[in-house]
């Protein structure tokens, strides 16, 4: 099969390439653009290593084919810091209450989270348990990742705006 066009922003940036038709937009993301933070764990879209946001929304690469993501808006956990590189509020927690063991998942797990907070600022542990289901950890019983979550949803409570009425 021919080669297939694709354009799309990846963490602010126009990337271009001509890709096999079956290529996935992990393998885009670390092949082609040289962001290795996407990790790939089963390639089954079960573990959750792999996750980037496409359009705004937390999917799994391994599942997602480069041309798929054709004229989208790719953020990787490469682009989830700011363009200064000031650590986000989630991944600053992670860093902060040990939310990381060897390290694999971690990319997987930002992004995520930074989807699931975005929706949900102000979750319950019963909330976060549950937005995390898609992530696997290889390496802690998640006590450390729970608590970078609670406190990333707690800086950004603490940030937003009070609302006025």
């Amino acid at each position: 099969m021919a080669d297939v066009p694709v354009r799309m922003q990846v963490n602010g940036g126009t990337r271009s390439a001509s890709v096999p038709p079956r290529l996935t937009l992990a393998d885009f993301l670390r092949e082609r653009c040289g962001l290795t933070g996407t990790h790939l764990g089963c390639e089954h879209g079960v573990c959750g290593a792999c996750t980037v946001l496409l359009d705004g929304e937390a999917v799994r690469a391994c599942l997602v084919l480069a041309v798929q993501a054709d004229g989208a808006e790719v953020t990787t956990v490469e682009g989830i810091a700011s363009p200064t590189g000031e650590l986000s509020p989630v991944q600053a927690a992670f860093r902060d209450h040990h939310g990381l063991q060897c390290g694999f998942c971690t990319p997987g797990f930002v992004v995520s989270v930074t989807a699931f907070l975005r929706d949900n600022p102000d979750p319950t542990d019963e909330q976060i348990r549950d937005g995390l289901s898609g992530n696997l950890c290889r390496c802690t019983g998640y006590q450390g990742i729970l608590k970078a979550v609670r406190a990333a949803a707690r800086e950004a409570g603490a940030a937003a705006p009070e609302e006025t009425g």
